[in-house]
């Protein structure tokens, strides 16, 4: 969605991010509108299960019909529902296709003028010298998100999220669909008509008496070797395009690489180097930008390079592209949008063809919650034969069976406190010297909507004449009209490729093209004008 710039109540995202919309990945539900940077995106049941931007408002189930409407160039307003409202709602299109009659429920409209908005905190616990602080926090009408302890990186937490998870597991709850771990929070899928959300809470506050502690906890864990070609030929094409279809002139571009030796203050490429390839990044998330893809930490915070999120999104990211966001490392498993910093690419996360002695229990996906990735590197060359050869199980990665124990993880932080403490104070100050340049050269104000979306210029329109204009970024793919061709009201004049998705620009009303002023396989951004058409 294109529209006004949002207003922060913070200036950045910590460490996850450079920018206020950057958070420590939560899982994302079906209808969340999903910030990334400054450009909201609704999100459909197609899209990735957890992510590292700030969702702060939802869709309810009942209109969740409408997003299959939507096209470019259509115009989009969100009203306030309370969650009685949203049951009404859900209730009545069930009747409706149940009797195919239909029924009279509250409207939407009405009532967002007369009704203020309910809080998003259902109910707050406060930390104990024994478990930390729990949110628990609504999320649209059939999703409870709940959220451990400080906005803050910490292994810690992601094993208390792991031990509610298997708790919830044990209980077999009729009217639990899905259960969605994030870094710090654990998203509850669930069927209010089974399992209403009061009773659910009910159910959670239990949950917390009867957790173990976490000192106590421990979990099977393997460690992971990939391959992984650095700063290859394929995100730098990424890279290119990202400057030529969406923001030329962002902080990270045209390097990522010296993006992130700059923001973590280090001396060379070679450290940068150094550090990604000594790390072992615990798989704390799965799902973040589609199919099974891992959002991963490094075990040592001495090795967290932290960056900040691309803004807007890359329209284009290479399958199995590995990048870091905030302090974490993610591998894109398909081609799609993305945000993440590049540092190369890797194998597949994905196998849709066969279980090979990698892809094994019925599973498509690679990794698990836990794994540690450790990277080697390869050539070019090297990677695209693994990569021919490793969907069909023509080669085998290594991989080391072992445990991952919370009490010793702990006691290595205790052991290395002073020199963990002095890189991040380190750290913190090149992140803040980075937002000082943007702050500088005006970059930390930068609005997707005024860059992507510049009105065409009405002025240089001809006499009875109207502009039609490219309703998104992309790429020119087809010019299906000519200057002089008479043309019907709704005939396709240009397809557009945008986010590996043909868009068509169609005539508004009948007329003859006056002008093209495109050409195929040229770059478009949003309202940029196409045809101009007269009659």
């Amino acid at each position: 969605l294109i529209g006004p710039k949002p207003e922060w109540a913070r200036r950045d995202g910590g460490e996850a991010g450079l920018h206020p919309s950057n958070i420590h990945d939560n899982a994302y539900a079906i209808g969340a509108i999903d910030f990334t940077g400054d450009m909201p995106i609704i999100l459909g049941p197609d899209g990735p299960s957890c992510g590292g931007f700030v969702c702060p408002f939802t869709i309810v189930q009942a209109e969740l019909w409408k997003m299959g409407q939507l096209k470019p160039g259509d115009k989009v307003r969100f009203v306030a529902l309370t969650a009685q409202t949203a049951r009404e709602l859900i209730y009545a299109q069930e009747a409706l296709v149940e009797t195919l009659r239909p029924s009279r429920p509250s409207s939407p409209s009405r009532e967002s003028s007369a009704t203020p908005p309910e809080p998003a905190i259902l109910h707050q616990l406060p930390a104990r010298s024994t478990a930390p602080a729990v949110v628990y926090r609504r999320q649209g009408d059939a999703n409870l998100l709940i959220e451990y302890g400080p906005l803050q990186l910490d292994i810690a937490l992601r094993m208390r999220v792991h031990a509610l998870q298997t708790w919830l597991e044990r209980q077999r709850l009729h009217g639990i669909i899905d259960l969605t771990p994030g870094i710090r929070s654990l998203q509850i899928h669930f069927d209010q008509r089974l399992l209403p959300a009061e009773r659910l809470l009910e159910i959670l506050l239990r949950a917390e008496s009867e957790l173990p502690s976490l000192d106590d906890i421990e979990v099977p864990s393997r460690i992971v070797h990939l391959p992984l070609s650095w700063e290859d030929e394929s995100t730098l094409l990424a890279i290119r395009k990202y400057m030529q279809i969406v923001r030329k002139d962002a902080p990270w571009c045209p390097s990522n690489l010296e993006f992130i030796r700059r923001i973590n203050d280090l001396p060379n490429l070679e450290e940068v180097y150094r550090i990604c390839f000594d790390a072992s990044y615990l798989v704390l998330a799965l799902g973040d930008v589609y199919l099974g893809a891992p959002v991963a930490t490094p075990v040592d915070p001495r090795h967290r390079l932290v960056t900040t999120k691309y803004n807007p999104a890359r329209t284009w990211t290479p399958e199995n592209a590995v990048g870091i966001g905030g302090a974490y490392l993610c591998i894109y498993g398909m081609e799609g949008p993305g945000g993440y910093q590049f540092i190369g690419r890797t194998c597949q996360m994905w196998n849709r063809h066969k279980q090979t002695a990698d892809f094994v229990d019925g599973k498509p996906w690679l990794l698990r919650f836990f794994d540690q990735i450790r990277f080697y590197p390869v050539s070019n060359a090297e990677l695209t034969k693994f990569r021919e050869d490793f969907p069909q199980g023509r080669v085998k990665l290594r991989i080391e069976e072992t445990t991952f124990k919370l009490r010793d993880y702990q006691a290595f932080l205790a052991a290395h406190a002073d020199s963990i403490t002095a890189f991040k104070t380190h750290q913190q100050a090149a992140f803040e010297a980075e937002r000082q340049r943007w702050v500088e050269s005006g970059q930390l104000n930068f609005s997707a909507s005024d860059e992507a979306a510049a009105p065409a210029d009405e002025s240089a329109i001809p006499a009875g004449c109207i502009a039609l204009p490219a309703h998104i970024p992309g790429n020119v793919w087809k010019i299906l009209v000519a200057p002089g061709d008479a043309v019907t009201e709704g005939q396709p004049l240009v397809v557009l490729e945008s986010m590996k998705m043909e868009v068509t620009v169609a005539a508004s009303r009948a007329g003859v093209i006056r002008e093209l002023r495109c050409a195929e396989g040229r770059p478009v951004n949003a309202g940029e004008t196409l045809v101009v058409l007269a009659g």
